[in-house]
């Protein structure tokens, strides 16, 4: 591969060795090892199929002994990890904004009956509508976007949910560290646009936002089809009498006669989904009850507003009916640049799903037959390491495309072509790992005496349903036209 000493290149070779001399200096145990296990891991032909396979690949020097290990007995400043992802340069919207996408990908393990913390994980099956709890470590991960169609994201952190844990609390503690770790970097500054959290319909967005309203973070995540919204309560008559209502009038997604005239609307043509309609109506925000998420809260509870976005599209690539999309912002007044910008952005939510399939599918994230969580841990933080040097290496890598593969531009590489290239790439970087002293295996179990310490097994966590009644335990068909939910 040819090196071409411009500026560009000279900046992006300085600024991946300084991430891996970062990266490097955060494995505080068993790190020579560790640091080979990552270049393995971009280095191999192929995706990850198995984690002893990597002992083969010539950049790990080291045994599979050591390789396992590393995993079960090293250790990962995490916190430095942390800081050391948030300083790299990130992807910004047109408008110079943050944009966070945050979204939960599960480390399935149906089978691993001696590996604790393990919960009920949501899938999705081959029929209609149709969920699959399986055992198995989720992981709330937040990634930076990028502004257009693109299979790149800029992960930024991942935390496992342990058992009993609020998601809803969990990210939104875990968006606050973020957050204060761009600011400490300088990624964010005063004056700057207000960050930008994307999530999908399973995040609480109002409760989001009520957590996160002390920091310049604003939310826009989907809502279901089936909400209810209030609007703000029109201005009190002179002389009424009694207590002044909190809630306005109600605005029932499925019933359009209860809209009223939209605050503004707009029409796009697209090259994927035709003309694109997008309505919207300030001030709305849910009736808050004291159950689920609201149920620690004293006192009268908020009045969270934001805005209300309806989608509506011609078409789908795949060919199926589209529905229309519901989204809720944190913001309010939006303009017609608002609305177009806000609906466009969350389409690039869906890029994260892009990232997920190439940890497990390429980079063999879920591959290793880890048995304890923190090992997990470890493992998953390489994995992330990994991908950020693959995405600091986009504008050094070329095309080492297969012969029935169309060619691409340099800045429209995938992760997984740019990967091809990184032995190249690694050997005019920094490797600060040293290399393995010699050593003999242990002399391990005598031969023919049985294990006489046994691993304990652990069951699944199962969350505890608070008072479901005998009429509701006993329905399990899905209704087809549920009632709209009027509390959030």
């Amino acid at each position: 591969m040819s090196l071409l000493h411009d500026g560009v290149r000279r900046d992006a070779f300085a600024e991946l060795s300084r991430f891996r001399g970062e990266f490097y200096s955060c494995l505080t145990r068993r790190g020579d090892a560790l640091f080979e296990l990552a270049d393995a891991v971009l280095c191999a032909d192929g995706p990850v199929r198995s984690l002893v396979e990597l002992s083969l690949v010539g950049e790990h020097r080291r045994g599979h002994g050591g390789l396992y290990d590393a995993l079960a007995r090293g250790r990962i400043d995490a916190d430095g990890l942390r800081r050391a992802l948030a300083s790299v340069p990130l992807p910004r919207a047109g408008d110079g904004r943050l944009v966070l996408a945050v979204d939960i990908t599960c480390w399935l393990r149906p089978d691993a009956h001696t590996s604790p913390e393990r919960v009920l994980c949501h899938t999705y099956g081959r029929g209609k509508d149709q969920h699959i709890p399986v055992p198995g470590w989720p992981y709330s991960v937040i990634t930076a976007l990028e502004p257009g169609r693109s299979s790149w994201t800029a992960p930024l952190d991942a935390l496992r949910l342990a058992p009993g844990d609020d998601a809803a609390q969990v990210t939104a503690r875990q968006l606050r560290d973020l957050v204060k770790r761009l600011i400490s970097a300088r990624q964010w500054q005063a004056g700057d646009p207000d960050v930008l959290v994307v999530a999908d319909a399973g995040y609480d967005a109002p409760r989001l936002a009520f957590l996160l309203k002390d920091l310049p973070v604003q939310v826009l995540a989907r809502m279901r089809s089936d909400r209810v919204l209030r609007r703000a309560c029109p201005p009190r008559l002179p002389g009424t009498m009694g207590r002044p209502p909190r809630h306005g009038g109600e605005f029932v997604f499925g019933q359009p006669d209860t809209w009223g005239i939209p605050d503004a609307a707009t029409v796009t043509e697209t090259r994927l989904y035709g003309t694109a309609t997008a309505r919207s109506w300030d001030r709305l925000h849910p009736k808050l009850t004291h159950r689920s998420s609201w149920t620690a809260e004293a006192g009268t509870l908020p009045v969270i507003e934001g805005t209300v976005i309806r989608l509506e599209v011609d078409h789908l690539p795949s060919g199926a009916i589209p529905k229309p999309v519901w989204l809720w912002w944190s913001g309010a007044d939006a303009t017609f640049a608002d609305v177009d910008c806000l609906w466009q952005t969350f389409l690039r939510r869906f890029d994260i799903e892009h990232t997920f399939r190439l940890f497990k599918q390429t980079l063999g994230w879920t591959r290793p037959k880890i048995r304890t969580p923190e090992a997990a841990d470890r493992w998953t933080w390489l994995i992330l390491a990994a991908y950020t040097q693959l995405r600091l290496a986009r504008p050094l890598a070329a095309d080492l495309r297969r012969p029935w593969e169309k060619p691409a531009p340099p800045e429209r590489l995938t992760p997984a072509r740019v990967r091809r290239g990184f032995r190249h790439l690694r050997a005019h970087v920094a490797n600060p790992a040293s290399a393995p002293k010699p050593s003999h295996p242990g002399p391990g179990r005598p031969p023919g005496r049985k294990n006489s310490q046994p691993t304990p097994r652990h069951d699944v966590h199962t969350a505890r349903k608070t008072g479901p009644t005998k009429s509701a335990a006993k329905r399990t068909k899905k209704s087809n036209t549920p009632r709209p939910r009027r509390t959030g």
